[in-house]
């Protein structure tokens, strides 16, 4: 279970998240942190990653499209790389769920 950080998350959680999201990307780190949102929506569907985050275009991508890919959409507004770790992480169980779901393509956060 791969997550692909958007960019309105901190590259930081691929350390902080590695124990539960192992082999996870962020957009930083893979050279799209300025590529639009079409062009990381097709290399999660590539790549077999679940977007992560706090942008509500990949919420509408999401119901237009369907998956691959699977999005999870943190909605927290302005927070920390702490408050964003700890959403993931206290939702793993869901998120697992998510994740083994073949009906589900969207998982809100909050």
């Amino acid at each position: 279970m791969k997550l692909l950080f958007d960019q309105n998350l901190s590259y930081k959680l691929l350390a902080l998240l590695g124990d539960l999201f192992p082999n996870s990307e962020h957009v930083r780190e893979i050279g799209l942190h300025t590529a639009d949102d079409g062009i990381l929506w097709e290399y999660a569907k590539a790549n077999g990653l679940m977007i992560v985050s706090k942008d509500s275009d990949f919420h509408q991508r999401s119901f237009l499209y369907g998956y691959p890919p699977k999005v999870i959409w943190i909605r927290l507004g302005n927070c920390s790389t702490s408050d964003a770790e700890r959403i993931l992480r206290n939702n793993f169980s869901a998120i697992l769920d998510f994740y083994e779901d073949e009906d589900a393509s969207f998982l809100s956060l909050a």
